[in-house]
């Protein structure tokens, strides 16, 4: 996994729920790509078709509320949003979102700040998210986390780690 991103930030609201990202009657799909062509259509019906490779969510408080379903991480990843920043998540979202190795972090500060359009950096090595408005800081994710999202998520740190044991 890459430790540092550098995208166009999509600012979304609080209380982003799972619906919102990833609508329910989607469920049945479990191509990644298909599932990508309906991210956060809840908010705006063609949201699929304007994110691009590499853009960063920033959303305010609790993104990721509701249903525990993990489609909402994945379709977000598997539309190319690099990264999530949020002022706080539900935790299910963020832990779903690290086992399928979508990089997340909180900070209040980056919300107040961007606008969608924007251009901003984040650094998980350093800690740092840099806006046109300031640089914020943020705590480091915990090593097992770390490693977690450089192996691609849960599962494939698993595999890696059985491998290394044959």
């Amino acid at each position: 996994m890459k430790t540092k991103f550098e995208g166009r930030v999509w600012k979304l609201g609080n209380h982003i729920n799972t619906d919102v990202i990833y609508p329910g009657k989607y469920l049945p799909l479990l191509d990644s790509a298909e599932m990508a062509e309906h991210a956060l259509e809840g908010i705006d019906p063609e949201f699929p078709k304007k994110i691009g490779q590499g853009d960063i969510i920033v959303a305010g408080m609790n993104f990721g509320c509701g249903s525990s379903r993990e489609q909402a991480a994945e379709c977000l990843k598997g539309a190319g949003i690099a990264c999530v920043i949020a002022g706080s998540f539900a935790r299910i979202f963020f832990r779903n979102a690290i086992n399928i190795g979508l990089p997340v972090v909180e900070s209040r500060e980056a919300w107040d700040v961007v606008e969608t359009g924007d251009s901003i950096a984040v650094d998980f090595g350093a800690g740092i998210i840099q806006t046109r408005k300031g640089s914020f800081r943020f705590p480091p994710l915990p090593p097992m986390i770390m490693e977690i999202l450089e192996a691609g998520g849960l599962i494939e740190q698993v595999k890696k780690k059985i491998s290394e044991k044959k």
